[in-house]
């Protein structure tokens, strides 16, 4: 099975730049988006033989996320159990035979880490919401988690500490969903590879000189390792300043 992942920053947008190029080319089972920046109608697409899932932020032109899939589930959730956090559109999950996939676009902390409260809130109801799924299946999450989660994972470790998405609060929140279970699936094949990321700001010709975050991830419940085949970073597809991330899995 290939999983893609992509933060289009407004799906509208990336059809403009290629994302339908991208998508018949890589022909994926499962293919989740976020930060789609649209509401219902405001594009079709026609992508035969997927299903496709949405789930819009109350806020037009804001967040969201998307589904597109091959596979037809057993049923679809939208958003987590507490309803404060389901007015942006930030999470689907579907159920399949054998496994949960969740797509999921992370609240960023802000400038000035100011929404750093709300975000750690998030993370505690994000984080038990996929320990109670793994009561009953395996786990697949995927997504802009919006934190690099070691120096490793972004350029510029030593300037961006106190940051949004490099914040000691935000790591270490990563770091407990790790230990509830999960594995990070790139670093499970790549631990020491440096210079691998999926966003770059638009500022600065930061992608031209590699100047990158690694903020989109897939993480599977432990159990899922022997099923690993491999988690590839596209970095050379354009039409966002993310660009998609993928994993191979034995499903």
């Amino acid at each position: 099975m290939k999983l893609i992942s992509w933060n289009v920053n407004g799906l509208r947008a990336c059809v403009e730049k290629g994302f339908l190029e991208f998508f018949d080319k890589i022909d994926a089972d499962f293919f989740c988006l976020q930060e789609t920046k649209m509401q219902p109608g405001q594009l079709i697409l026609e992508l035969p033989g997927y299903h496709q899932y949405w789930n819009s932020a109350e806020k037009k032109g804001y967040s969201g996320t998307a589904i597109f899939t091959k596979h037809e589930p057993l049923a679809v959730t939208y958003g987590l159990p507490q309803e404060e956090h389901n007015h942006e559109g930030r999470v689907i999950t579907l159920e399949m035979d054998s496994f949960y996939l969740v797509t999921v676009y992370t609240p960023n902390a802000q400038d000035g880490l100011a929404r750093l409260d709300y975000r750690m809130q998030w993370e505690d109801a994000f984080r038990a919401y996929l320990q109670e799924l793994d009561q009953h299946k395996p786990v697949i999450v995927c997504g802009d988690l919006n934190v690099a989660h070691e120096e490793i994972d972004l350029k510029n470790p030593k300037t961006n500490r106190k940051n949004a998405g490099f914040s000691d609060e935000e790591r270490g929140k990563m770091t407990e969903l790790l230990n509830a279970g999960f594995t990070d699936t790139f670093r499970y094949f790549y631990p020491d590879l440096t210079g691998a990321y999926s966003w770059w700001s638009y500022r600065f010709k930061a992608r031209e000189k590699n100047a990158g975050w690694r903020i989109d991830y897939f993480i599977v419940s432990n159990r899922l390792q022997p099923q690993l085949n491999d988690a590839v970073i596209h970095s050379d597809i354009f039409g966002s300043d993310h660009c998609p991330v993928e994993l191979d899995i034995a499903l």
